[in-house]
């Protein structure tokens, strides 16, 4: 776990409150649509969006715990699906960016790993070299664990995405490996989920205040 200032037992359920509050907004928002493209459904999704993703941070800081949600981004930068209407194969593309933030952590971290697998070619350089201590840990851990606990190994999260592309079948064994993510056709992504620092936590912050003075 991160050694950054914790969040108090009061802001989690501070921010819990909030994704309450925003998740109520979202459904009245919905139920009350005006057409496809209401704003409103679109501002409450994006205070949702910001609720969630600051609970997540604050309930992983506090009790070394995360949520499953995911919120697709609200921005239609896809073009018009164009792929097959009954897809027989699919592809998950997954980027996932990260800051080295604690270079030191990541190498005592690698270096741990190193000496519990008894790898003696390894073990040398494992706590010497962020280049081979990245090595060491990602092949050590699945992604999905890295991404759980990567503020343990030292890592800050920046922006990642997950699509999700339909294909009439799958490509020959070995076609795409030397270029995975060179042939990803936008048109035939069915949905894809991204998350980034792009939402406010500003936003949460006013969602907070105005739930406390309710509460008042």
């Amino acid at each position: 776990m991160s050694d950054a200032a914790q969040p108090t037992a009061a802001e989690v359920r501070a921010a819990a409150e909030a994704v309450k509050v925003a998740l109520d907004r979202h459904l009245a928002a919905v139920e009350h649509r005006t057409g496809e493209d209401d704003p409103a459904v679109s501002d409450a999704f994006n205070a949702l969006a910001v609720a969630a993703e600051v609970y997540d941070e604050r309930l992983y800081n506090r009790y070394d715990e995360v949520t499953p949600f995911e919120i697709p981004d609200p921005d239609d930068s896809l073009p018009p699906y164009n792929g097959p209407e009954e897809p027989n194969a699919l592809s998950v593309l997954i980027r996932r960016d990260y800051a080295v933030l604690e270079p030191q952590r990541l190498l005592a971290q690698a270096q741990r790993i190193a000496d519990v697998e008894g790898d003696t070619d390894n073990g040398g350089v494992a706590g010497g070299s962020v280049h081979a201590a990245l090595g060491v840990l990602f092949g050590e851990y699945e992604p999905d664990e890295i991404a759980s606990r990567h503020k343990e190994f030292g890592l800050e999260e920046g922006d990642s995405t997950l699509w999700v592309s339909a294909a009439d079948d799958l490509p020959e064994p070995g076609e795409w490996l030397s270029a995975p993510f060179d042939q990803a056709d936008p048109q035939q992504v069915v949905c894809r989920f991204d998350v980034s620092a792009v939402f406010d936590e500003d936003d949460l912050d006013a969602d907070i205040d105005d739930l406390e003075e309710q509460d008042a």
